[in-house]
């Protein structure tokens, strides 16, 4: 009572027509009260200043203090509140948890133990996973199983393939080393006619290797090809082969319709039709194209002895064939299968009533 309060700034400021307020430190000269104390017990203390006008003057200030409510304290009094905003962020982040757990952990370390499977041989483990994960994780499986599939698929084929391969070379093999010993051996009480048809088998059976290795590397050549760009049609294709005299080969239509594949591919893939229809007693072979829907459509039609319906499904394996006493590889299709997929091509067989008629489909140039 009776201190004047000019002096202090936010009085000063009020004088002046200005609110203000100030926050200052207070220096305790007691013990910190309890919790549950009235007293706020907080180190700062607010001080506020507000002009009064009269007519537009100032009249006076009214200054006002308070200390702010303890933050602890103003905890402990909504303890109640306090402990159910806890108890419910405890709540969902375990919910947090459980949903990730659920739909990524546990589908990742399904993922884990099937690839633990698959690498140890199991191949009831290339399936799909039952799990509840993301539309991702789903993804992620998927791709991953259907890279298994196509892996476990691509090593069948190589174990088969060499099975093929292995067989295919040991017979040859065996027939040469039969005539060599018996030449070793007895080649001395032979007569010349004799020498010779042992040699001549000896000649035939390695020419046989030859074909049988030259056939591997087309093959080989073939499954392994990318894309030239190039392009070429029917009739250019054509006009490269030495084609035999003894078999007609004309072209009914579509000899110029320009095919992407290079004119030496496409030239193999004919050679090796016109060579299947020759072995399988052809005279007459023709061929027609047509272009629909930025495609070429190409009937390959002969009047030889066809195949036979036993046989259809299994023309286009490796190492298939009925003519294998007459020189057969049974590598020619499979050949024509793997450079037509090479450029975006199929190739089938199709219902003919006379001979084989096979149907290939290019993309046009």
């Amino acid at each position: 009572v009776g201190q004047s309060l000019g002096e202090v700034e936010e009085v000063r400021a009020a004088l002046a027509g200005r609110y203000a307020s100030a926050l200052r430190l207070r220096i305790p000269d007691q013990p910190a009260p309890p919790l549950y104390s009235v007293s706020r017990g907080t180190k700062v203390r607010v001080f506020v200043a507000l002009p009064v006008a009269v007519d537009g003057k100032v009249a006076g200030v009214v200054y006002v203090s308070r200390t702010p409510n303890n933050i602890i304290k103003h905890l402990y009094g909504e303890r109640g509140k306090v402990t159910l905003a806890a108890i419910a962020i405890l709540g969902g982040t375990l919910l947090i948890g459980l949903v990730f757990l659920r739909t990524v952990s546990r589908p990742i370390y399904a993922l884990i133990d099937r690839t633990e499977r698959i690498a140890a041989g199991d191949r009831a483990a290339i399936r799909p996973l039952n799990h509840h994960g993301t539309r991702e994780m789903a993804e992620l499986s998927a791709a991953f199983l259907d890279m298994a599939e196509k892996l476990q698929a691509r090593s069948d084929s190589i174990q088969t393939f060499a099975t093929h391969v292995s067989h295919e070379l040991k017979s040859p093999l065996t027939a040469i080393q039969g005539a060599a010993e018996l030449l070793r051996d007895s080649g001395s009480a032979m007569d010349d006619t004799e020498r010779r048809r042992f040699s001549n088998n000896i000649v035939t059976d390695a020419g046989r290797l030859n074909l049988l290795v030259r056939r591997l590397l087309d093959l080989a050549r073939a499954e392994n090809l990318a894309p030239s760009g190039e392009s070429t049609s029917i009739g250019a294709a054509l006009a490269l082969l030495p084609l035999d005299n003894r078999l007609a080969v004309r072209i009914e239509a579509g000899g110029d319709l320009a095919l992407r594949i290079s004119a030496e591919n496409a030239a193999i893939v004919l050679a090796n039709l016109i060579d299947n229809s020759a072995r399988h007693g052809a005279t007459q072979v023709s061929i027609a194209a047509a272009s629909a829907g930025g495609k070429a459509s190409i009937l390959l039609s002969d009047n030889g002895a066809g195949i036979s319906p036993s046989n259809r499904a299994r023309i286009f394996e490796p190492f298939f064939t009925t003519l294998r006493s007459t020189g057969g590889t049974g590598m020619g299709l499979g050949i024509v299968l793997a450079l037509l997929k090479a450029h975006d091509g199929m190739i089938a067989l199709v219902d003919s009533e006379r001979g084989t008629r096979f149907e290939i489909v290019l993309p046009m140039a």
